[in-house]
């Protein structure tokens, strides 16, 4: 089932999409407001930028929270599992963060230190994605998430694969934007200490591919994996 030619993935964003975040109840910062984004479109750039999410469930009655990969297609969030996950067969609502690591903030005293950062909330009740056609197009925007160009260099699912996957799909309606910025924030009298505050930059970095031991000989690296390098 391995495509024989590329496809155009389908676009992540419309441009009907662009509604600000609406604020509810469980969105709405109570503390540090200031630090809440509304702009939609921040919180596609930060979603588009991360790798792995946090899904946080009730089973059993008891909170679990799960690292897994997602992918985003418009206003929706796609994440997927193995048919026989308990965590995955949940109809009640669920909560899904993603936070990006921007900065180590070092302050004069323990008490102001903190983490420069972006954030988001995502509350919702999951559906099922039962169409096929939406459930490959769900899996695509995973695989993409993970290494754009890989869908189309790869064997695609077959129906085995296919049928022990399920595929959850979170509408992005209720969500929150939080992030923090900028230098340590002490107290004024803590100015006068000779104590190094400031921030230390944290960026995420791409290594040298390292190919599978069992990979065969004459094989190279594909472009899509190279340009996802980081620069020396």
């Amino acid at each position: 089932m391995r495509p024989t030619t590329e496809t155009p993935p389908p676009p992540r964003t419309s441009a009907a999409a662009y509604a600000p975040l609406s604020a509810t109840d469980r969105t709405r910062l109570r503390r540090g407001g200031h630090k809440q984004r509304t702009d939609r479109s921040e919180l596609y750039a930060l979603l588009d930028e991360g790798l792995f999410c946090h899904l946080g469930v009730i089973v059993d009655g008891a909170p679990r929270v799960l690292p897994t990969a997602y992918g985003r297609i418009d206003d929706t969030l796609y994440l997927h599992g193995s048919t026989g996950a308990r965590s995955l067969r949940t109809d009640a609502e669920v909560c899904v963060t993603v936070t990006l690591v921007d900065g180590l903030v070092l302050a004069r005293s323990a008490f102001h230190h903190s983490v420069n950062h972006r954030s988001a909330m995502i509350y919702g009740r999951p559906r099922v994605v039962a169409e096929e056609a939406e459930r490959t197009a769900g899996l695509r925007a995973l695989t993409e998430q993970i290494s754009p160009g890989r869908w189309d260099a790869v064997r695609a699912p077959d129906r085995k694969e296919m049928a022990a996957t399920r595929v959850l799909a979170l509408s992005l309606a209720e969500a929150s934007v939080k992030v923090r910025t900028g230098p340590p924030v002490d107290e004024e009298e803590d100015h006068a200490l000779d104590v190094w505050a400031g921030v230390v930059p944290v960026r995420r970095v791409f290594g040298e591919p390292e190919p599978d031991p069992l990979l065969r000989s004459g094989i190279e690296v594909p472009r899509h994996v190279v340009e996802r390098r980081s620069p020396a």
